[in-house]
């Protein structure tokens, strides 16, 4: 089953890439590996919440948020690849989460992430991680997320 059909088939679809918000492209191309910028859980354009994890957001809300930010990390991953059908492996996945000091449940936050590529990439979705709590994000988002993919 393709990756296309695969998203179709989990009710999922790859939004148009977010415009970076400086100076710098969505993603980039070394061999056969693309490594995105970071991308935030933009939904047409817009972050559905600002603040901290623990405090402004919950860890259930921030899970979300990180789903979305990966289909939009996989936005970026196909502009430059042409299809995300090419996406042989999930390399690594960093997850960043603005984190209130007291919080400390970022590796259930980036499972918002890696569940949602192990359900649309199935084995070839399994991936290293890294999940890391920060001050702040730029527009204090509550998530961003930088994913590394193999592809054919």
């Amino acid at each position: 089953m393709s990756v296309t059909d695969r998203l179709a088939e989990l009710g999922l679809s790859i939004p148009e890439v977010a415009k970076p918000v400086a100076s710098y492209v969505p993603a980039t191309i070394a061999g056969n590996l693309v490594f995105t910028a970071g991308q935030l859980p933009f939904v047409d354009g817009q972050l559905p919440a600002t603040g901290k994890v623990g405090t402004e957001v919950s860890a259930e809300d921030a899970q979300g948020y990180a789903r979305t930010a990966v289909l939009n990390a996989l936005a970026a991953v196909e502009t430059a690849i042409g299809s995300v059908d090419r996406i042989t492996r999930i390399v690594k996945l960093v997850v960043f989460v603005a984190s209130a000091p007291e919080f400390s449940g970022q590796p259930a936050v980036a499972n918002g992430a890696s569940d949602t590529l192990v359900e649309i990439f199935g084995e070839a979705g399994r991936h290293a991680r890294s999940a890391v709590g920060v001050a702040v994000l730029p527009l204090d988002a509550p998530v961003e997320l930088e994913l590394i993919i193999e592809f054919a």
